[in-house]
């Protein structure tokens, strides 16, 4: 028998790379429904849930800034690609009979409500998953500061980032044969060492607001799910942790 949810709201940051799938652009139909189902498992369990998007399998700001483009309007077009991902998986989690909200940080009402913390907090209290587009709706912050920033402001009881590995390693797994994986670490582990799972600003927000992170790999099937449970491979960042 399944174990019972450790959270009882939780905010789910998917980056965009993990909605393409084998392709190189873009949005993978199969990978997008699929994360659904994990995200539609979760809710079933009575786990109040929402979720922050990345851009980068359409654009990414700081790319665009490389190439010598403006920052911060390399920034904004970033955040309308996390617009089209969470209509995108909003799509996704209807067909599976899930209520789902879409807000954004630029208001856009022709397509999604703008953020308003409260509504955002009763769409959940109603069971809704919610998600939170155009990051920050401010140059400069990654979408994983504004994942942090959104977990904090709707009291979620953690973070949890969805990433290609199943945990945090000392360097890329997939580049080192003999990278060292964490089970636990303390924020600022994670600081000092610039293990790069998240940005500092992400971090620090986190560690301020006693916000666990778990970090665990959103490409094997119910991960999100036994993650939820306490379950499975994951690393979890938090205030308590020891690390040898």
């Amino acid at each position: 028998m399944s174990g019972s949810p450790l959270y009882r709201r939780v905010l789910l940051k998917v980056s965009g790379e993990a909605l393409m799938g084998s392709r190189d652009y873009g949005l993978d139909a199969e990978t997008v429904h699929r994360i659904a189902a994990d995200i539609e498992e979760v809710v079933r369990m009575g786990v109040e849930v929402c979720l922050v998007i990345g851009g980068g399998n359409i654009f990414r700001g700081v790319s665009g800034a490389a190439s010598g483009m403006d920052r911060a309007q390399a920034d904004y077009m970033g955040m309308l690609a996390t617009v089209i991902n969470a209509l995108a998986l909003q799509s996704a989690l209807e067909k599976r009979g899930l209520a789902t909200r879409v807000q954004s940080a630029i208001p856009m009402a022709s397509v999604c409500e703008p953020y308003i913390r409260r509504r955002a907090q009763r769409h959940m209290e109603k069971g809704r998953v919610v998600i939170f587009a155009a990051g920050t709706g401010n140059p400069f912050f990654t979408t994983d500061t504004a994942a942090a920033l959104r977990a904090a402001e709707m009291g979620c009881d953690a973070l949890l980032k969805g990433t290609q590995v199943d945990g945090v390693y000392s360097a890329d797994p997939r580049k080192v044969a003999d990278a060292e994986r964490y089970d636990e670490l303390h924020y600022l582990e994670v600081l000092s060492r610039d293990l790069g799972v998240m940005d500092a600003a992400a971090i620090s927000l986190a560690r301020e607001n006693g916000l666990p992170i778990v970090i665990f790999n959103i490409h094997t099937p119910g991960a999100f799910a036994r993650v939820v449970r306490g379950e499975g491979r994951f690393t979890r960042i938090g205030e308590t942790a020891e690390t040898a």
